[in-house]
């Protein structure tokens, strides 16, 4: 009975590894997930302590759960056999199209990552790039939401940097869910920003399943309470002017609303505006339909090649980080409140309304929020003075540019715009634009001490002026 028992080692190794993963399952692995969860759960009641708007329920339900309620949603399930039915084709291959849209819309919030990694991250990349700056805030911004309001932050869209400079300075207040178009989708990104609450929009896609799919998620977020981000010019700036809202998003967020309900959305215009938009050539190219497309490696060499051009000008001292990137936050918008006063003889409820009715109040409603987002973009050192080259029938000497540039200040000051002057000081903020404009060599300074744009670059130094254009 004592005698040993001898086994095969090639029996002994499977069953020694499942040995292994029996304690790590049972054992090991709970006691993980139940201390690091521990942890995360005191970081979000932390976070909800100090943030104006709170992490919502929602944002916290594993991410399973949201696509099998998004999947079996009525409304989906109905679209998806009428897509069946109208392309003739198994109900089944249509619910196995909502599944795959489900997957790629709901996101995989992670408080953790959050409000440690990526607003992190943020800081270090918006600070590097610019001299961050909040320009100005609506004291009514955030002040007293009620608990059951779904807080809307609605901007204008100059560059990618966007995401990273309102996540950064939005931080303090929420925890925003970005609506991300398709060029995010790409390893590792997309799995950094799903962490973070955002979820991704096909802009262009007309599949009937896909959009009441985004729908019907985009409804149960703004039900929840979920505070959104969104870009309602659908793309980034090509010339540098605020495009014309798109209306799919506003239609999603009030097409179900209900305005005598217990739930308010109430929209934030935020504006925002830079020295120098990394993308800015990229972007005016983008107006030129006769362009050839230029190929992914292209783009992939342009871009090594900035930032080494960059990083041997770190080393050699002669460095500057790319001027001013300043936003400002605007007042509450109350969804019940103007649907209530503007539209007409529906009373607010746009639940009865068809489609061409609901677009027409909906369109109004974008439109002023719009028209808010463009009374307070920031007016910048590098918009004023490329304005006033751009006018300047010759040269200007250093003291006719800077009397122009405060003469043109003064005048939108007149007109309510929102001008950031760094430190106070208008000869300090006239000396940072101009040096930019200078040492990027889109504007020519001579011997004799006379500033010119160049002709070659007018159309970028229009796009830095276009930015402000419809303040004057």
């Amino acid at each position: 009975m004592d005698a040993p028992v001898t086994v095969p080692l090639w029996l002994f190794l499977p069953i020694a590894a499942f040995a292994l993963w029996s304690l790590l399952d049972r054992l090991l692995i709970p006691s993980g997930r139940w201390f690091l969860r521990r942890r995360l759960n005191r970081l979000i009641d932390r976070v909800n302590r100090r943030l104006a708007v709170e992490i919502k329920p929602f944002q916290l339900t594993k991410r399973q759960v949201l696509i099998d309620r998004l999947v079996y949603d009525p409304q989906v399930v109905a679209a998806a056999n009428d897509y069946a039915r109208d392309n003739n084709i198994p109900r089944e291959a249509a619910m196995t199209e909502v599944h795959r849209y489900a997957r790629e819309i709901v996101p995989t919030f992670n408080a953790y990552i959050y409000f440690r990694v990526g607003y992190s991250i943020a800081r270090t990349v918006a600070r590097f790039l610019y001299r961050v700056r909040l320009g100005f805030a609506d004291e009514r911004t955030l002040a007293g939401v009620p608990p059951n309001t779904a807080v809307v932050f609605v901007m204008n869209h100059r560059s990618n940097m966007d995401y990273v400079l309102v996540a950064f300075l939005a931080a303090e207040r929420t925890a925003l869910s970005y609506a991300v178009g398709e060029w995010a989708r790409i390893w590792p990104l997309q799995q950094l920003i799903r962490s973070m609450g955002a979820y991704f929009v096909r802009r262009n896609s007309n599949n009937p399943v896909y959009r009441r799919v985004l729908e019907r998620y985009v409804h149960m977020a703004t039900e929840a309470g979920v505070a959104q981000a969104m870009y309602p010019e659908g793309g980034l700036s090509r010339d540098g002017r605020l495009r014309e809202p798109k209306l799919g998003l506003f239609d999603y967020m009030l097409k179900s609303f209900d305005p005598k309900g217990t739930n308010d959305i109430v929209f934030v215009p935020v504006a925002l505006n830079y020295d120098r938009v990394l993308e800015d050539r990229t972007l005016l190219r983008g107006l030129e339909k006769d362009m050839p497309r230029r190929s992914a490696w292209f783009a992939a060499k342009t871009a090594i090649g900035f930032w080494f051009s960059q990083v041997g000008l770190m080393l050699r001292g002669r460095w500057f980080r790319f001027g001013y990137a300043c936003v400002n936050f605007g007042g509450l918008i109350s969804a019940r409140d103007w649907l209530a006063t503007h539209a007409g003889a529906s009373g607010g409820d746009l639940r009865g309304l068809d489609r061409e009715q609901r677009f027409e109040v909906v369109g109004r409603l974008a439109s002023d929020v719009m028209g808010e987002i463009a009374r307070l973009v920031p007016v910048l050192p590098v918009s004023l003075i490329t304005t006033i080259l751009l006018e300047a029938d010759g040269p200007l000497d250093e003291l006719e540019l800077k009397t122009r540039v405060s003469n043109l200040m003064a005048h939108l000051e007149a007109r309510g715009a929102k001008l950031y002057v760094p430190r106070g000081d208008r000869d300090y903020a006239f000396h940072v634009g101009l040096r930019m404009l200078v040492l990027r060599r889109l504007v020519d300074e001579s011997g004799e001490g006379l500033f010119a744009a160049v002709a070659t670059e007018r159309p970028l130094l229009a796009y830095y002026a276009n930015a402000v254009a419809h303040l004057r």
